[in-house]
This record gives structure tokens, sequence and C-alpha cells, in this order.
């Protein structure tokens, strides 16, 4: 059985909690994976059930709550214009140096997905393969897919989001049905939700600050700072090896990482019939081989 550790990181006079999982069985040559959560804010809880890389790879998986959020250090007072990507990639980079790891293989799940591409358009040489999953390209593409997905929305539940957007009480329980709804089909179709998905949830509610700050109340009221970012004109720059994979159902539609798959000069895309955004739940199985076979031809031979 894998060997899990945990580890707190100095950064930004405050700490990054770390969670690295070691396989039973180094398999030689496999290169440590480095797993980017969601949100922004969402923790790793959601995406812990990656860790069966380890031992079903024979590399070393490492996990961990961004800045802000989950076990690492919270600043709720921060101005808004503290949280951006630029801090986020200087967490990766911090968190890289604490553990001395050289050639590694980056993941990044949704807004991990975006990180992983903003690190991977700088270039790092210890940069061996990046994952981009369930991922936009550009928020104004999401607002778009977001946009389309709810008009397949019924009336009712369409009128229950708008109304209550204008209104400003996006707190209010009808609201939140409706938005469970949208969940429901485009987010995670196991109902109900599992466990993880639940405890990384929680822990964003509990203390909001940087997934309203950056994003909005939810997956699709997108009014946060990151509403006008996009990455579409640095993509050419991404030299790591690219896969790209989303949902048949994905809130991330395909119009919104298109954009990996047209401008990234070495990308490969696969699509998971059934699925939406948290493919690595609803299909984890499926999910770890595709993501193992990339990997695999990645590593140190």
């Amino acid at each position: 059985m894998s060997k899990v550790t945990e580890h707190l990181v100095p950064f930004e006079g405050g700490e990054t909690w770390v969670r690295v999982t070691h396989p039973a069985d180094s398999a030689p040559g496999a290169l440590p994976l480095v797993v980017l959560h969601g949100g922004p804010g969402m923790a790793h809880d959601y995406v812990q059930n990656l860790a069966a890389l380890a031992d079903e790879t024979g590399r070393t998986v490492v996990h961990y709550d961004q800045f802000g959020c989950g076990r690492s250090t919270h600043r709720p007072e921060a101005p808004p214009d503290y949280w951006t990507p630029e801090l986020f990639v200087r967490e990766y980079e911090t968190v890289l140096e604490f553990f001395g790891l050289a050639d590694h293989h980056v993941l990044g799940q949704s807004w991990g997905g975006m990180l992983g591409a903003e690190i991977a358009v700088r270039r790092p040489a210890s940069l061996r393969s990046l994952a981009i999953c369930n991922s936009p390209a550009s928020m104004q593409l999401w607002v778009e897919g977001a946009a389309e997905l709810r008009a397949a929305l019924s009336p009712e539940t369409q009128d229950a989001l708008d109304r209550h957007e204008a209104d400003g009480t996006t707190s209010d329980p009808e609201y939140l049905a409706a938005t469970a709804v949208f969940y429901e089909r485009h987010v995670c179709r196991v109902v109900p939700m599992p466990q993880d998905f639940v405890d990384s949830e929680a822990q964003m509610e509990a203390e909001p600050t940087i997934y309203h700050t950056m994003n909005g109340p939810n997956e699709f009221h997108i009014i946060g700072t990151m509403r006008d970012w996009t990455i579409v004109d640095r993509l050419d720059a991404v030299e790591a090896p690219t896969l790209v994979v989303a949902g048949e159902f994905d809130e991330a539609t395909p119009a919104t990482w298109q954009p990996f798959v047209d401008r990234i000069p070495d990308v490969s895309s696969h699509v998971f019939p059934g699925a939406s955004h948290c493919t690595h739940l609803e299909q984890p199985e499926t999910f770890r081989s595709v993501v193992s076979r990339f990997l695999a031809a990645h590593d140190d031979v």
C-alpha cells in the first residue's frame, strides 16, 4: 500500500498544506505527478482519488490545498487584487522547490488546468507534460458555453436563475435549487454527489474568499476578477506535451477547450462519453487509465 505524508510549506507569510502519496513500489523512470485542484478555492479533497495513480503507476503523487483555502493559510482580509494567477504560479514553484522536485508531470482540473496552462506558457524546464482536464482557455468562452447550457434548462429553472441573479439574491433557496439542477447535469452526474466533492464544496462555502473573489457565487454566474482571463493568445508558447480531456456533458463545452487543441504545438485530446465536469469522479478507473497512458509516454525511459 502507498504511504502518505503531510507537510506545511512556508508561503506568503503563511503555509501551504501538501499531501504526498508515495507508491509502495516505485516504477523505474516514473516521474512525480503534481495535481492542481480547481475552484479557485475548492481545495484538494474532490481530486484526492487521483492518489490511486501512485500505486497504479509507481509514481509519487503530490496534492496541495492552494493558498487561501482548505488546510492552507486563509486570508479573508486580502484585497481582491491579491488573488491572481501569478500568486498561484509562485506557490506551485515554492512547492517544487521545497520538495526538490526536478522533472515532473502536472495535472490540473478545471481552474487547476487553467493554472497548469499559466505554468506551461512560462516554459519551466522541469515540466515534462501537462494534463488539462475539464478547463476553459478563456472565461469569456466559459460564460458563452454556460449560457448555451442554461438555455437548455426548463423555463422555470432559467427564470429562477435569471431573477435571483438580477436581484442579487443568489443565496435564496430557490436559486440554490436551480443551481443544483445545472450541477447534476454538467458538474457531476453522480447522485448524490460523492463525499469528496461535498467536502471540497463545504470548505469553500465555509470561507469562500477566493472562489467568490476570482469566480463568483457558482460555476456559471461569473462576476469575479477572473471574468476577463484568457490564455488563448499565449498558448503557442507551451512546449510541454499536453493532454486535454473533457466530458461529453461538461460545463467546459468543446468551444471552451478547443483553443488548447488548436494552438498548443504538441497536444492530444480525449472526450469521455456520458461524463461531465468531474469526469475523474464519474468514471474514475477509465479516467486514470487515460491519464496513466499519457504520463507513461512522457516518463523517463
